[in-house]
Order: C-alpha cells, then structure tokens, then sequence
C-alpha cells in the first residue's frame, strides 16, 4: 500500500471495523488513498494486512499495544459515548476540511453494525460528499435531484429514510411521485442506460452493483 495519490486536503478514506474488503475496487480505493483514517476497531487488522494510517480515530481501546507506541503520533481518541467510531472518523474527516470521503469495511459482520453504519449516510450527507464502498457495490446517499452515471443492465436499490416522494427516470421500474414505506420497495431494480436520475425531497440512499 504505498501507492498513494497527491493529497490535495480535501479528500479522505476510512477504514471501518466491518469486514476488510476483498474486491479490487475498494482494494484500490485503499492503495491510492491519500489520506487514510481507520476506525479504532480496524487498525490492528488494516496494519497486518499492510496499511498505513494517517489517523486513527475513536475511543482507540481496541488498538494494540505495539500499535498505539507506534503509532502514538496520530492517534485522536474520542470517548464521546452517543456516536459510534465511524461517525467520529466522519466527524474527524470534516473537521479537518476533508469533505470528499469515502468509507471502505463498513459492511460485512454483524448485521445490526451493517445495516447502522447503511443508514448513518443518510445524516453525512448533510456534512460531507460521501460514499461507501462494499465488496459488492457503491452506497451513495442523496437528498435532491441527483443523476447517477450509470451502464445499461446494471443493478439498482434504493433506500428512503423517512417518507417524502421519490420520482426516478432511467431505470426499468420507475417510481413516478411515491413515497416508499418500506426499505425493500425500491430494491432489485435496473439501470436502462449510463445514466440514471433520482427526485427527491427526502433522504435516499442508493445502492449501485458492481
């Protein structure tokens, strides 16, 4: 991992405590990262597997011994007990102007982590250009009329979080003006083409296949 693209200050990954992930995308995304914040949960098993973080952020009580000597430079604990490590990574990232984040094993072990961390993007959104990246696709939250480049066949779901109307085009079943009570409603469905658009008022997470 030692790869890394030119930092410019803006932009940031973090490794959360899910799974680490095994596909070459976010693999990638690791290596040519620029700047790398790890959740305290994640950085014994991001440094075994070769990393090196420029922050280690959270209540940094799971980090190892050797680790927290060695590292001791750039370790930022937060204990504030009503936010998990991932949000205080994000909170982390803002603080210090990196607004473009990208979050890489936030998925992929507990399910009830899984589906928490899912659902957190929704309120990032409203600090930061955020996406999350799994090892099965892309989470990308919105909150207004956003278009998605896209490819003809590729596999789309969408997320609301609260009850406000959605209207899509581009995609093989549109939603025209309805407001989705239940998380499956705006799943499995399908891109028809490179690009897709979601009209929203509400908050949406969307959920683009590899």
């Amino acid at each position: 991992m030692t790869s890394k693209s030119k930092d410019d200050g803006s932009t940031a990954v973090i490794v959360a405590n899910g799974r680490y992930p095994h596909h070459p995308i976010p693999l990638s995304v690791i290596k040519y990262a620029p700047y790398i914040v790890c959740c305290d949960g994640a950085v014994n098993r991001f440094i075994e597997a070769g990393g090196f973080p420029d922050a280690i952020v959270g209540d940094c009580d799971s980090i190892s011994e050797e680790n927290r000597i060695r590292f001791a430079d750039r370790l930022y604990p937060n204990t504030e007990q009503e936010t998990n490590d991932l949000t205080k990574a994000v909170q982390f990232c803002v603080e210090n102007g990196r607004r473009s984040i990208t979050i890489v094993g936030g998925t992929g072990m507990r399910e009830d982590h899984t589906i928490g961390n899912i659902s957190l993007l929704a309120d990032y959104e409203a600090i930061a250009n955020v996406k999350m990246l799994t090892n099965y696709g892309i989470f990308t939250p919105v909150s207004s009329k956003t278009t998605f480049k896209s490819f003809a066949g590729e596999k789309v779901s969408l997320f609301a979080i609260g009850q406000k109307p959605v209207t899509t085009t581009g995609l093989k079943y549109p939603i025209r003006n309805r407001i989705l009570t239940n998380w499956w409603q705006g799943t499995l469905n399908e891109s028809l083409g490179d690009s897709f658009t979601i009209e929203t008022r509400g908050k949406i997470i969307i959920f683009q296949v590899f």
